[in-house]
């Protein structure tokens, strides 16, 4: 058996990992051979291949980004771009293909499945929104680095009483957001699921220099304000998928506490150094076992399914579960984090 793999969307720690244990198992158990599509979709779609071998896996386990390269491409919005990603395949002599994803990489490989496309999803955003997993490689480096940011911003902080308003990824979810601002101290976390009050949040700064000690703020890319609720945009330029850039609600809302409050405010924006460089150890591992089991449904014909983590275990699900709906951080687990508010 031939078998494809490309990795799409955005980049991600842990990406290497599981092309890694892909191919090594791929080879080393089933005797498959393996083609790799670069630059995600665009890759079937324009026929562009690589090379992919036990050779062309080594030492990529701790590097982060992905050695096949990504893009956003989403074959449906192009005229006959379904076709020709048949073709290609066809042309490649491809029996099956393995596509590591988020929710667009993994919605264009749903629609696949269903028009007769061999294919198995690998779940994969920094976000931790897919619903059909518990947790999804790259989500513990992006929660690590920006722990790590907040906890040197503290002293800085307090040297000059000046709030550090820290902005991090997350469009529709908080995840990162709020397991960050928990494991950093943070004295308010906002999320896009919960819109805020600026007003609260100005009393909780208040609240925090009279202890003393500077206010640490983190805000998802996502959220908004109670009262002109709308995303912030870096910019109103679409991607293939239909999303807009998101950035900005860090500037705007220290804007707005140094206005209200007369308190000094920046802006500290993550950005994408929370999805650069090498993966956690946790990241490696569930990267590698999701892996390890997505060429073991290859091998068993399981196509049209997802691997995912449900407790110490990978399952497999139908595709359309991982990608059907978001997950989202729930009012409960948000309480959690407003004990410390403040």
């Amino acid at each position: 058996m031939r078998v494809g793999v490309l990795t799409g969307g955005g980049d991600c720690p842990g990406l290497n990992a599981v092309i890694r244990a892909v191919v090594r198992k791929g080879i080393g158990v089933y005797g498959f051979d393996f083609v790799g599509f670069r630059d995600g979709w665009r890759g079937p779609l324009e026929n562009s291949t690589t090379p992919l071998g036990i050779d062309q896996v080594r030492g990529i386990l701790p590097r982060g980004g992905t050695v096949l390269k990504s893009s956003r491409t989403n074959p449906f919005s192009i005229d006959g771009g379904v076709e020709r990603i048949k073709e290609n395949l066809a042309a490649n002599g491809v029996d099956a293909l393995v596509a590591i994803g988020g929710e667009d990489t993994l919605g264009v490989a749903t629609r696949l499945a269903d028009l007769g496309v061999d294919v198995v999803g690998v779940p994969k955003t920094i976000d931790n929104d897919l619903s059909g997993t518990d947790f999804t490689f790259g989500f513990d480096t992006a929660v690590n680095i920006a722990m790590e940011a907040i906890d040197r911003l503290h002293t800085t902080a307090e040297s000059h009483h000046r709030v550090l308003v820290v902005e991090v990824m997350g469009r529709h979810a908080g995840w990162i957001a709020l397991h960050a601002g928990m494991a950093g101290g943070a004295n308010v976390v906002l999320i896009p699921e919960q819109p805020f009050d600026i007003g609260a949040v100005c009393e909780y700064v208040e609240k925090r220099f009279e202890s003393h000690y500077a206010p640490i703020i983190v805000v998802s890319e996502g959220a908004v304000p109670v009262e002109g609720g709308d995303m912030t945009l870096a910019s109103g330029e679409k991607d293939a998928f239909g999303h807009v850039r998101l950035g900005g609600i860090g500037d705007r809302l220290a804007g707005e506490i140094e206005q209200r409050t007369g308190k000094e405010a920046r802006a500290v924006v993550l950005g994408h150094v929370q999805r650069g460089g090498t993966p956690t150890a946790f990241d490696r591992w569930l990267a590698t076992r999701f892996g390890l089991h997505a060429i073991t449904a290859v091998a068993e014909g399981a196509f049209g399914t997802m691997v995912a983590l449900r407790g110490a275990d990978i399952v497999r699900v139908p595709l359309v579960e991982g990608t059907g709906e978001l997950k989202l951080v729930r009012p409960e687990e948000y309480a959690e984090a407003q004990v410390f508010f403040g």
